[in-house]
């Protein structure tokens, strides 16, 4: 039966929501089309007319979670406009955000498997890195000039870091440390 191209395209956003949460979860490697197409309720023939490989799909899923990364940290900012970098820093270094595997940081989720994917994949990934870059750039100086970016991407470096570690160790309280010394870290590096 034939779909319209309405219900084509909400079908090809679908899926590549899905990838975006699977992909988080499992790796790109880590889940296969069938599955993958399986959870999005369609067949794994559909997949090849929305997309042209499975590359093409880990890009746009890629930059579908950076988006939605984004996206979460502008709700945090504006739930907080008085301290917003403390807002970004209670969302992302909590232990809930480190709990999401399908909806947490795509960067902490992905980026050892981004080293080994195509020029697409990795584009999607520094445009979302540069932009969360460009936020905390903005919320450290209004000049938003190169000093402030420089102090946004370790800020940045220091919250993917602390993330990562606290999802790879069992002992819960190291895992906590980790998120508690990093915040700590940043806010003595702002106000310095």
């Amino acid at each position: 039966m034939r779909v319209s191209r309405i219900q084509a395209e909400e079908n090809r956003q679908n899926v590549i929501n899905v990838a975006s949460r699977l992909f988080r979860s499992h790796g790109f490697d880590g889940i296969g089309l069938k599955d993958l197409m399986e959870a999005a309720g369609l067949t794994q023939g559909a997949f090849y007319k929305q997309f042209a490989s499975k590359e093409d799909l880990a890009a746009q899923a890629s930059e579908r979670a950076l988006e939605s990364a984004t996206l979460r940290w502008s709700a945090a900012t504006a739930a907080q406009p008085d301290d917003p970098l403390g807002a970004v820093m209670a969302f992302y270094l909590s232990t809930d955000h480190r709990d999401e595997k399908m909806d947490g940081c795509p960067i902490v989720a992905l980026g050892s498997d981004v080293a080994r994917q195509s020029s697409d994949v990795k584009a999607a990934f520094e445009g979302g890195i540069k932009a969360h870059i460009e936020i905390l750039s903005g919320l450290i100086s209004k000049a938003n000039d190169e000093k402030s970016k420089g102090k946004a991407m370790a800020i940045l470096s220091t919250m993917v870091g602390a993330l990562t570690l606290s999802r790879v160790v069992n002992d819960p309280d190291l895992a906590q440390a980790f998120l508690e010394t990093a915040s700590r870290q940043i806010r003595d590096a702002v106000a310095a």
